[in-house]
């Protein structure tokens, strides 16, 4: 493929050089002359391991090319990645004047260029920033109209510094965001020779990827550096905590908990939390991520709340009590939370949990219910149906896979909240569907 790379930088250089040595053909471009004449004569302007043999090797056999004229090389090449730096301003939103730049001078390139041309954004940008910032521009100045006489994509890159050309080979994934089929195909061709699951997606899924790809990462550390912290304090090694800690990789490295929904609950998360909160507080070390669960998680629940009450109902329907299915554990479950808010500004409330009979709970989780609904067994029905007959909005809380099939079970006039995404996949077409994070 013909290919022409915009800014030469970390990213840019990285990406040009591996896709020439897969035998693309490629065109790297940059306004800086010393940048250019470097990688014209093999040498690359950045520190890589590995980066130099390959580039040398690129340059040698004519597959990596370079020039600061931006309009030859959008005619001679099929696709353009855009590679330039997307700074913080310092008020922390992302600074967009290189991008933007480029972003005008391919769009006068492709105004004058004959035959289809994907445009592919690999800079780091947020959401909506393609869509609504730079396809207008590239529209404006080329004269046509993205998806239909020239191709759109969010391509985001996860080349780490020290490992990037290996990073490169074997990524975890690579995320193809098209604005149309046509643009994904071309994209999807491009990496071929990469080893990697292939994500094609919406523009903004592509996007968002890449930032909560290294919020998580920095999350990550600093969660790390708390619990280090935590240790020292009380006498004991942090690093060999963590260090068993990150064995165990069907809960606490996995993709376990990592699903956005409803709040969490039950009798260990938020007691634990609590605990490792108050024994900071009792050693003077702060710990802001940690202190930041709960309320988080709080207004989760918040958020859940709002939603029923802009429906405008007043019956409302809740499906699962416990905090999560297969138990009738209700200790400190959200669903309790909620039907106890609910229930106290005057809704009408009514509950179904197959695991649930107040009569059979013992110890403290059935005082823990007794304390938070006394008036439970007037509010539980028997069946998903006698409760759907009874209600308005029906708010699907946990994931009993029996809450699967509730869509097929509501009249037209009902509204579903699913707070888990069990229902996402069933027949919408009939009511109105809303999930709490899509």
């Amino acid at each position: 493929m013909r290919i022409s790379i915009f800014g030469l930088g970390y990213v840019g250089c990285v990406t040009a050089t591996c896709l020439a040595a897969n035998g693309h053909s490629v065109i790297g471009v940059d306004i800086n002359p010393q940048k250019v004449r470097q990688v014209e004569a093999g040498q690359s302007p950045i520190s890589e391991p590995g980066l130099a043999e390959l580039m040398e090797k690129a340059t040698r056999s004519g597959n990596l090319q370079v020039t600061m004229d931006s309009n030859r090389a959008v005619v001679e090449t099929d696709i353009s990645l855009i590679c330039v730096g997307t700074p913080s301003n310092h008020n922390g939103c992302v600074n967009l004047q290189y991008i933007n730049r480029v972003c005008t001078e391919i769009g006068a390139s492709l105004g004058a260029k004959q035959g289809y041309h994907i445009v592919v954004i690999r800079s780091t940008v947020l959401p909506g920033t393609v869509q609504n910032h730079l396809i207008p521009i590239l529209d404006q100045n080329s004269g046509r109209v993205a998806g239909q006489d020239y191709g759109m994509c969010m391509n985001p890159e996860f080349l780490r510094e020290g490992s990037a050309i290996k990073d490169f080979y074997q990524p975890g994934f690579t995320v193809i965001g098209q604005l149309d089929p046509r643009s994904g195909d071309g994209i999807e061709f491009m990496y071929e020779e990469v080893n990697a699951p292939i994500f094609r997606t919406s523009i903004g899924v592509a996007e968002m990827t890449k930032y909560v790809s290294n919020a998580y990462h920095a999350l990550k550390i600093t969660y790390a550096n708390e619990i280090g912290t935590l240790c020292k304090n009380v006498g004991i090694d942090g690093q060999q905590v963590m260090e068993i800690f990150c064995q165990d990789q069907r809960l606490n490295i996995s993709p376990a908990y990592l699903r956005p929904g409803f709040a969490f609950g039950g009798s260990c998360l938020p007691k634990d939390v609590r605990a490792l909160v108050h024994l900071a507080k009792e050693l003077d070390v702060e710990a802001p991520v940690l202190s930041a669960i709960l309320p988080s998680n709080q207004n989760q629940l918040g958020r859940t709340i709002q939603m029923v009450e802009s429906t405008g109902y007043q019956r409302i329907g809740v499906l699962g009590l416990s905090f999560k299915p297969d138990t009738d554990d209700v200790r400190e479950s959200p669903a309790v939370t909620l039907i106890e808010t609910l229930f106290g500004r005057g809704y009408q409330v009514l509950v179904y949990d197959e695991n649930i009979d107040p009569e059979k709970l013992i110890g403290v989780n059935r005082a823990f219910l007794e304390r938070a609904l006394p008036h439970i067994a007037s509010l539980l029905r028997h069946s998903l149906e006698e409760l759907i007959q009874e209600v308005d909005v029906v708010v699907i809380t946990n994931g009993c896979p029996k809450f699967k099939h509730v869509p097929e079970l509501l009249r037209s006039d009902q509204i579903l909240i699913d707070l888990v995404g069990i229902a996402k996949e069933g027949n919408h077409n009939r009511v109105s569907y809303e999930g709490i994070c899509w």
